[in-house]
């Protein structure tokens, strides 16, 4: 029995588009609902967190998740990633290095950002690298016209950043941690600053003057708050 958005506590923001703002760290999980396919953007900080995720996804969809995009490598956006085994997995090229060579750098930033050692070392255990890796831009469909365009924008907050169009009316860009309302944008060591404007150019070009951007953190955007924070990341690391 499927259940509406606000009864599974989640936030609709269009047609079958939907997100949740989880807690601690204030990450977004987006899904996108089609003809008998389901989306899920980013995973959550643990396994017990992807488990709750995709019992609600099941609730509000009818059926399981059968895709996953990871927007990137950081802990809170891929440590319940193991409970999505079964889906079709995708993220950026490159990212597939990260979760596989450096568990033990991922492991080190959730304990220090208080994540709980030994839930820490269950993901890091479990950890599932994407299957499926976007270079430039993949459409993929989710049945019946229903279509959605992974896009590799980054690099920026991460060497690798992956974006999700979801077309319509309005238009839906899932934009990972390239954009942050809740707070300043991260730049942590494995930041590209010199090219994070750029990245945000290329979010606008995707979604436009009309769309909902959706940003890691934080509440849901317009395209004056993108292009205001591309400009405040210019000028922060001197980039045109």
């Amino acid at each position: 029995m499927t259940v509406t958005w606000e009864e599974a506590g989640w936030e609709r923001l269009a047609d079958g588009v939907g997100r949740c703002r989880l807690p601690g760290w204030d990450c977004t999980v987006g899904l996108v609902v089609g003809a008998g396919s389901v989306l899920m953007i980013d995973a959550g900080s643990s396994l017990a967190e992807g488990a709750r995720l995709r019992t609600e996804a099941r609730a509000l969809a009818g059926h399981a998740v059968t895709h996953l995009a990871l927007t990137h490598a950081h802990f809170d956006h891929v440590f319940g990633a193991a409970e999505f085994a079964d889906a079709e997995i995708y993220g950026a090229t490159g990212v597939e290095r990260v979760l596989t060579r450096e568990r033990e750098a991922l492991r080190t930033d959730a304990v220090e950002n208080g994540l709980h050692a030994r839930v820490a070392d269950e993901a890091v255990a479990a950890l599932t690298y994407p299957r499926h890796l976007v270079s430039d831009q993949w459409t993929l469909s989710l049945g019946d016209d229903r279509q959605v365009l992974l896009a590799n924008v980054g690099p920026g907050h991460t060497a690798h950043d992956l974006a999700v169009l979801v077309p319509g009316s309005p238009p839906v860009v899932f934009c990972g941690d390239l954009v942050e309302e809740s707070g300043e944008p991260q730049a942590g060591p494995d930041a590209v600053p010199p090219r994070w404007p750029a990245a945000l150019d290329r979010l606008l070009t995707l979604g436009g003057e009309d769309a909902l951007y959706v940003p890691g953190h934080g509440a849901v955007v317009d395209a004056a708050f993108v292009r205001a924070q591309r400009d405040a990341l210019a000028t922060r690391f001197g980039v045109s």
